[in-house]
């Protein structure tokens, strides 16, 4: 089934046959819903945290930045902008020239409110000779809109979200890059005042991402008294799957196997490569104007505290285990510890012996921890989060999209519907174990929470495979705390028209 062409294509990726046999096993048996116990709610899984546990969180990561650890800002910012102006491109190939959708005269009507409408105007100007005003007057709507999207105007139909205009100042306007360049000087700085933040990229932007990086961050170095080290990484090509026929053989495009992007679950990789105690996750298009950063910072700062907080708990209980020197009673004390404030439960443990349960809690506790900020649910799409079992029996907390979920049992059904919070990608991750070695990332995944989609290449359908999710199961092994954080630190940019929403003006 592999041949020598095969052979030399998979070595130029760094993909072993072992790899592509498992891949090809995948699509075979699917992949098995997760077991739920139940969804996580407040006081079931997520912290709400008070006024005086707000002051305490906020003076353990004030401490924390004060010390010589590492502090990274993580983010993916790979994705193509072109679903961002799905509609526009839709309206460009219809049969009318004027406004007819709702989103299309929304688009036109408040046009002036977006960042880039300057950029927009000058290009029009240079290519039709018109400004936007002029073009909207005689009725030529799609020329604004092609001077938008196509390589001859802005190309924002073919750029990464990272480098489009959001948002405007009277300075001028700020891609999602520069706003994050400020929050990280905002709540990421350690005590020399240096700020890490890393960006993933797709290798034919990099060089986009590495020229504004060039003119910016100067200027935000200087206005916040801090010094960028901005770093950027490229999904790894070893890191690709298969794609896989109806049959579940290898899907062959003009004779070569055909390879695509593993999703997000990918950067695992990218993660575990950073030197770094502490690292940010969080998505490229969820930014807001300075005005509003107030909750982000706020909240950022509150869940890297809880954060440091319990890793200094978890490190302090595994050097007492590892030195021998322990009762029963503390014993019993950690597996508390476990139990309630890692959300960590084995239905099992009470037929332990002390010995083994020692080397329970060795293994429970020496590994990974995250954070992860949760909004109430008000409807938008997303994972969600749950507790749920794991292969060796534990239950912990997950996060979870609905294709994990087996929405044919009812029961699951509405515990997935009648879920209070959803993950917003609010992370601050723990990556070095109690002697201050890097855990290696790659062995916390749970390879058995993928995801097959059905896409199609040359009119041909495909079966495509993506990886465990990064903050699914690339990330279903680590200790995993969950806090409610208000909804004002989620502003996603799905289309073009949220931005005209008042968290982007």
């Amino acid at each position: 089934m592999i041949t020598l062409q095969d052979k030399e294509q998979l070595a130029k990726k760094g993909i072993s046959e072992e790899q592509i046999a498992a891949q090809l096993a995948n699509f075979q048996t699917g992949f098995p819903f997760l077991k739920l116990s139940a969804a996580a709610s407040a006081g079931n899984g997520i912290l709400v945290l008070t006024k005086e546990e707000q002051q305490a969180w906020l003076n353990a990561w004030e401490a924390y930045t004060q010390t010589d650890k590492t502090v990274v800002k993580f983010v993916p910012a790979s994705g193509a902008a072109s679903r961002m102006f799905k509609n526009l491109f839709e309206f460009l190939g219809a049969d009318y020239d004027a406004p007819q959708s709702d989103f299309e005269k929304k688009f036109f009507d408040q046009i002036e409110r977006f960042a880039f409408y300057d950029d927009l105007d000058a290009a029009c100007r240079a290519n039709t000779g018109k400004s936007i005003a002029d073009l909207v007057a005689e009725g030529n709507y799609k020329a604004v809109v092609a001077n938008l999207l196509e390589s001859a105007g802005l190309n924002y139909g073919a750029l990464p979200k990272g480098l489009l205009k959001f948002h405007k100042y009277e300075t001028g306007s700020r891609t999602p890059l520069e706003e994050h360049l400020v929050e990280g000087a905002l709540y990421a700085a350690g005590k020399n005042g240096k700020v890490n933040v890393h960006f993933t990229v797709s290798p034919e932007h990099r060089p986009l991402f590495e020229a504004l990086v060039e003119a910016k961050a100067a200027i935000y170095a200087k206005r916040y008294g801090v010094e960028y080290a901005i770093s950027f990484s490229e999904q790894k090509p070893s890191t690709d799957t298969i794609a896989a026929d109806m049959d579940n053989k290898p899907f062959r495009d003009g004779g070569k196997l055909l390879f695509r992007p593993g999703g997000h679950g990918a950067l695992i990789e990218n993660l575990n490569d950073l030197e770094a105690d502490i690292i940010f996750i969080k998505n490229i298009d969820n930014v807001v104007p300075d005005k509003l950063k107030g909750d982000t910072v706020l909240y950022k700062k509150l869940i890297a505290g809880v954060l440091v907080s319990l890793q200094q708990k978890a490190f302090a209980y595994l050097k007492l285990l590892e030195s021998g020197k322990y009762t029963h009673e503390q014993v019993l004390e950690i597996l508390q510890f476990l139990q309630h404030q890692l959300f960590c439960k084995n239905p099992e443990v009470k037929e332990l012996e002390d010995a083994e349960l020692v080397i329970y809690l060795k293994k429970k506790l020496n590994r990974p921890m995250r954070v992860c900020g949760m909004v109430k649910n008000v409807g938008e799409p997303g994972g969600g989060p749950f507790l749920a079992y794991n292969s060796d029996g534990t239950i912990s907390l997950q996060i979870l999209e609905s294709s994990q979920i087996d929405m044919s049992d009812p029961a699951k059904k509405e515990m997935f519907e009648k879920g209070t919070h959803f993950n917003p990608v609010d992370l601050v991750c723990a990556v070095r174990d109690y002697r201050g070695e890097k855990f290696d990332l790659t062995q916390y995944v749970d390879k058995a929470t993928g995801f097959i989609s059905h896409k199609s290449k040359n009119g041909k359908e495909l079966k495509a495979l993506e990886l465990p999710g990064l903050w699914n199961g690339a990330m279903s092994d680590w200790n995993t705390v969950f806090v409610e954080v208000p909804l004002s630190t989620f502003n996603p940019v799905k289309t073009v028209n949220d931005l005209l929403r008042d968290q982007h003006q």
